[in-house]
C-alpha cells in the first residue's frame, strides 16, 4: 500500500536519535529517516489489500517482526515480545520512518482511522504505550483478586489509586486511560503548578504534585495506598524513589528508557524487601501489537468526548518541515510538537 504523510510527532526518541544515544540505519544505508509516530492517507492499494481503499485514514505500527522462524512472538504478530531482539523499528532501528511525503507498508502493520479523529491522530503511537501497559496491568494482577467482583468492565481501576510519573504526552495520555478506567490518578512531575501541564492535568480530573514541591514521601502520605504507577517520565532517579512507596500487591509499569549516565544510589535492600512482603510486581513494557492501536484509536474517541479542549491542547504545535532543525536539536518548548507534511 502506498501511504501519504500527513503528520508526523517528535518526541524524546527522535531528538536523542539525534544526538546519536541509540538508533540504527538500515543495512547499506548511512542515514536513517525519523519519525515513528505517524497519521497517514492511503493513496493506492494493491489486489490483495482488502481492509483499506485510497482516502483512508491511517496510523502504522513501529516494530517488526525479526526473521526467525523459532522466534514465535514474531511469527504470531506480536513482535513487541520478540526473542530474540533481531526485530526492526519504523524510524529508530534498521528501518526508515514516516517523516516522508509518501511511503510503502504491508496491509497488516496499518490501522483505520475515523475521519473525525483527524485531528488528533498522530497522538495514536505515544498512546499506544498506556493501551499496552494496562492491558499487562489487567493480565499481571489476575494472579491475585485485585479487582472486586462486582466492578463494571469499564471501570475496572474503580476505588484504585494510580500514579502517573510525568506530564509529558506519554504521561498525560496514560492519565487519561486510567482516569476512563476508573482509577483515582495525581500525576507527579518536576515543574511547579500552575503551569500549562498542570492545568490540563487537573482539567482532566487527576491531581498535579509537583516533586519541587512534594517530596515522594509526601506524595504517598496524599495518595494513601499507591495500586499503581505508571512511569512515563524517563529518569531512573525519581522512578526508583517512587518505586520505594508502591503499595500492597502494587504493580509498577516502566516505559522510559533512560539516556546513558552514571551510576546512581538507590535504596535497594528497601525495594527488595517490599517486592517480597508487599508482593508487588514490576513490569516493563515496549512499543504495543496491534490490539494497542486499535484501543489507542477507540480510547481517543472517548477522550475527544470527554475532554475535547483538553485532547487537542496536548499537540501544542504544528509545523512545516523546514523548521526540523529547531524541533530536533533545539530546546524542546511545549506538549506534543508535530511537523505537518500535508
Amino acid at each position: 500500500m502506498k501511504i501519504r504523510s500527513l503528520e508526523v510527532g517528535v518526541c524524546g526518541t527522535d531528538r536523542e536519535i539525534c544526538t546519536f544515544v541509540y538508533g540504527s540505519p538500515p543495512l547499506g544505508f548511512d542515514y536513517l529517516v525519523l519519525g515513528h509516530e505517524s497519521l497517514g492517507e492511503v493513496i493506492e492499494v494493491g489486489a490483495g489489500v482488502s481492509r483499506f481503499q485510497p482516502g483512508d485514514l491511517v496510523v502504522p505500527s513501529v516494530r517488526r517482526p525479526c526473521p526467525h522462524a523459532h522466534c514465535l512472538p514474531c511469527r504470531e504478530d506480536k513482535q513487541d515480545f520478540c526473542f530474540t531482539g533481531d526485530f526492526s523499528e519504523r524510524g529508530i532501528k534498521m528501518t526508515h520512518g514516516f517523516m516522508t511525503e509518501f511511503y510503502v507498508d504491508e496491509e497488516k502493520y496499518l490501522t483505520w482511522v475515523p475521519p473525525e479523529l483527524r485531528g488528533v491522530a498522530v497522538l495514536v503511537e505515544p498512546l499506544t504505550v498506556a493501551e499496552k501497559g494496562l492491558e499487562q496491568v489487567w493480565k499481571v494482577q489476575k494472579r491475585l483478586p485485585w479487582v472486586h467482583p462486582k466492578t463494571s468492565d469499564g471501570q475496572l481501576g474503580a476505588g484504585k489509586n494510580a500514579v502517573v510519573l510525568g506530564a509529558g504526552p506519554v504521561g498525560i495520555l496514560g492519565a487519561m486511560v486510567l482516569i476512563v478506567n476508573g482509577f483515582k490518578t495525581w500525576v507527579y512531575s518536576r515543574s511547579k503548578a500552575p503551569n500549562a501541564k498542570s492545568e490540563l492535568v487537573e482539567s482532566i480530573g487527576a491531581k498535579y504534585v509537583s516533586c519541587e514541591v512534594e517530596t515522594v514521601d509526601q506524595l504517598a502520605a496524599r495518595v494513601g495506598s499507591i495500586d499503581l504507577v505508571y512511569e512515563a517520565v524517563g529518569s531512573a532517579k525519581i522512578s526508583y524513589d517512587v518505586l520505594r512507596v508502591l503499595g500492597l500487591n502494587g504493580i509498577y509499569i516502566f516505559t522510559g528508557i533512560p539516556a546513558p549516565k552514571p551510576p546512581i544510589g538507590i535504596d535497594a535492600d528497601i525495594i527488595m524487601r517490599n517486592l517480597v512482603l508487599k508482593n508487588q510486581i514490576i513490569v516493563g513494557t515496549v512499543n504495543a501489537d496491534r490490539e494497542a492501536f486499535e484501543g489507542a484509536i477507540r480510547d481517543l474517541g472517548i477522550f475527544l468526548k470527554r475532554w475535547p479542549t483538553a485532547l487537542c491542547s496536548l499537540i501544542t504545535g504544528r509545523y512545516k518541515i523546514d523548521q526540523y532543525r529547531d524541533l530536533l536539536l533545539g530546546r524542546a518548548g511545549g506538549i506534543k510538537n508535530v511537523i505537518a507534511l500535508a
